[in-house]
């Protein structure tokens, strides 16, 4: 469970797999959809993922370079743990609106 953990650290990396769960998607894509996270940060998560073996990234050699991130095998086997995070996610917006007594 810790290593499954060190893979989903911070808020940042589970938006990641969710933007990529849809498909492959260019750097400046990501970066539009995950509102609020720096171009650094971005690049190091990807990176970390891509070393991890979750992400792998294509550079296609056009002007300016055009780059592309897809999930791998691996990192699409995430998708039941992101799917639950997010069902959770809505039940505590919901408890929220409707605090039990």
């Amino acid at each position: 469970m810790a290593e499954a953990a060190s893979v989903l650290d911070g808020k940042w990396t589970t938006l990641i797999f969710r933007e990529l769960l849809g498909g492959t998607k260019r750097y400046s894509q990501l970066q539009r959809a995950i509102g609020g996270i720096s171009p650094r940060m971005l690049a190091m998560r990807l990176g970390d993922l891509e070393a991890r073996g979750m992400v792998d990234k294509t550079i296609y050699p056009t002007v300016p370079p055009k780059t592309e991130y897809t999930l791998t095998t691996l990192g699409r086997s995430v998708e039941p743990v992101i799917a639950a995070m997010a069902q959770f996610g809505v039940q505590l917006q919901q408890r929220a609106i409707n605090p039990a007594p």
